[in-house]
């Protein structure tokens, strides 16, 4: 019964018409710089071992971004790791884990996997496999080195990944701040990076996802650190009203598929306390046409008239539920 229920509502919002947000992505979601800045150096590795708080490992740098074993901090807070999550398959596929983290949360600029149903995982990465889901900013290069994954990786390395991270459970990850001004930040790999001292700027229609711990999280991936996302003064509430109500025809209620708790139901995945960043790309991506597929075709017509302010306020409201 619920499931004829979105498709009843969907059609609706077909026949509501289509709204075209701007033609430009928006970087700050993507994270892309308006221009492509020359190849990143990663910072030298002396040899030293590296450590974090609350593990009693230690690893260099080479160790830590290895793309096929990066360091695994804290081995007991997740299950055993399938080696195509753990290792990737040498030379055309890396470790899920370098991006994702063993955890499956990953960080701003890629995919918060943990907890995707299965069946879920698994559609998007054959959508990968078959040029369904693109990036809608050219610019963003890990989508593209997602696609060449899918191709590379067997049916069973896929099921494995997929059996993995949607054995865990979305616990809290960002925190969402309402605010006017933000700390100055600089982009690095699709990230934002809080610079040193304490410079503020307008944050404007903008959500600037920043980690907890800029060393922490950008040098040794220490995957109990998470984000802090600063969002619009009064997105939130704007948000619910969208989420909850459909804003008046704008769009239609998240819950009646994703879940009264958004938390998801069946194969539709969770919503709720996952990044606002990847959640207005994916919407933006929808609503352009370069992230199609057998799921996406239900959501186009919910994403079709929302402007970018509504997607925004959207995530804002979204990323700041408990998940």
């Amino acid at each position: 019964m619920k499931n004829i229920l979105c498709v009843v509502i969907i059609a609706l919002a077909v026949a509501a018409g289509v709204y075209a947000a701007s033609d430009n992505p928006p970087a700050w979601a993507y994270g892309t710089p308006p221009t492509p800045p020359p190849p990143a150096q990663p910072a030298p590795d002396d040899g030293s071992m590296k450590s974090l708080p609350g593990s009693t490992l230690h690893f260099t740098l080479t160790q830590i971004r290895d793309p096929f074993g990066p360091a695994d901090w804290y081995p007991a807070d997740h299950p055993t790791m399938p080696d195509v999550v753990a290792h990737g398959r040498r030379p055309d596929v890396r470790a899920c884990s370098l991006c994702h983290y063993p955890n499956g949360k990953g960080r701003p600029e890629n995919a918060p996997v943990a907890g995707f149903p299965k069946e879920y995982f698994i559609q998007q990465m054959m959508d990968f496999r078959n040029g369904l889901r693109k990036s809608a900013d050219p610019k963003k290069a890990n989508t593209n080195i997602m696609i060449g994954f899918a191709k590379s990786m067997t049916d069973d390395e896929i099921k494995q990944a997929a059996e993995y991270f949607s054995s865990m459970k979305w616990t809290p990850w960002i925190k969402v701040m309402e605010t006017k001004m933000v700390p100055k930040t600089r982009l690095a790999g699709g990230m934002y990076l809080t610079l040193e001292g304490n410079e503020k700027e307008p944050l404007g229609q903008r959500i600037i996802e920043t980690p907890e711990n800029t060393e922490g999280t950008e040098l040794l991936r220490d995957c109990r650190s998470g984000f802090i996302a600063y969002v619009p003064v009064g997105s939130i509430k704007k948000g619910e009203a969208l989420v909850t109500t459909g804003g008046g025809g704008k769009t239609m209620q998240c819950g009646s598929c994703h879940g009264a708790d958004l938390k998801g139901i069946g194969p539709v995945p969770g919503i709720a306390g996952r990044s606002p960043s990847y959640l207005v790309r994916q919407m933006y991506d929808m609503q352009q046409g370069t992230r199609n597929g057998m799921w996406t075709q239900l959501m186009k017509p919910v994403v079709a008239k929302l402007s970018e302010e509504d997607m925004l306020a959207i995530a804002a409201y979204t990323s700041s539920r408990m998940p």
